[in-house]
């Protein structure tokens, strides 16, 4: 059970929307696949669930090669497309059993029953899908691609729509599939992708620039955070001017976190500026950079 990427590329009249990647992803991993708009994310996804073919290099499902193959990896495939198409005038019953019949399944209503429960659908299941909210839409995409037990689950923003109380409950979900599938999933949201993920793959401009497990791409990304509040508000500028501030990013009126190769010395720089313009520091503290300043790090020049 694996997913193998091997030059995969493709290419849109001049534009490279997926250039020449490659990474691999084994059973139990959850990888968080993240890129700003356009990055070439669901273009990736497409390539590997068999919806697109690719213009160069190829993806292999559990060693079968999607393009040459792609029934047979569908079969292996559960996926949730951005879109989530769903059929609007058919019950969530009705919807799950016809998916399940697309997969030439035995036990249909059996198969229904479990995914319906296992995605907390039990209290709209009697509805019309068009009469869901978008949250529950969201759920019954989620369930049509759990529905056949697939050994890989992609999924192009699963939490989208959710409140925050089904995020949590759908976290769950994707992380009790992940000990037995491989699951590749996208997300604007990278605290959802910290929570559930032990492996980030970033990619920007159809390149990938990162692939590591997340707290290694934390520990050695290139600069820290120091971050510090004080009791009057300042102007940026002050702050900019400090000789080992390489970015500085306001947080609230009072409080700022500032990018650094050198925390130690920025931090001795806040102290002096502090006494020299007689200012109250209310916090002062380094820490490693967020997952959402890695990725801004890696996408914003690139």
């Amino acid at each position: 059970m694996s997913i193998e990427v091997k030059g995969l590329t493709k290419i849109y009249g001049s534009q490279r929307a997926v250039d020449n990647i490659n990474f691999s992803i084994k059973k139990g991993e959850i990888v968080g696949f993240l890129g700003p708009n356009g990055a070439g994310k669901s273009t990736t996804m497409k390539m590997i669930t068999g919806y697109l073919k690719p213009d160069v290099g190829s993806a292999i499902v559990s060693g079968i090669e999607v393009a040459k193959h792609p029934l047979q990896t569908k079969k292996k495939i559960g996926y949730l497309p951005e879109s989530n198409a769903l059929y609007y005038d058919m019950y969530v019953r009705e919807y799950l059993s016809f998916i399940a019949e697309i997969h030439g399944m035995g036990q249909k209503k059996i198969a229904v029953e479990k995914v319906i429960q296992t995605t907390g659908l039990i209290p709209e299941s009697h509805k019309k899908i068009g009469q869901l909210s978008k949250g529950y839409k969201q759920r019954v995409g989620i369930a049509a691609a759990l529905i056949h037990n697939p050994d890989v689950l992609i999924l192009d923003e699963p939490t989208s729509g959710l409140d925050p109380n089904q995020i949590v409950e759908i976290r769950q979900v994707i992380k009790e599939q992940g000990k037995d599938k491989i699951i590749l999933f996208s997300s604007h949201i990278l605290q959802e992708v910290e929570a559930i993920c032990d492996r980030v793959i970033i990619i920007n401009k159809g390149k990938i620039v990162a692939d590591d497990r997340t707290a290694n791409l934390q520990a050695v990304s290139k600069s820290n955070a120091v971050k510090v509040g004080f009791k009057e508000v300042l102007e940026t500028e002050w702050l900019k001017r400090l000789p080992s501030a390489r970015l500085v990013d306001k947080t609230d009126l009072y409080n700022w976190s500032i990018e650094t190769d050198e925390p130690e010395a920025l931090r001795k720089q806040i102290l002096e500026m502090s006494l020299q313009h007689n200012l109250n520091i209310v916090s002062l503290q380094s820490q490693n950079l967020s997952l959402e300043e890695v990725f801004r790090n890696l996408t914003r020049h690139n």
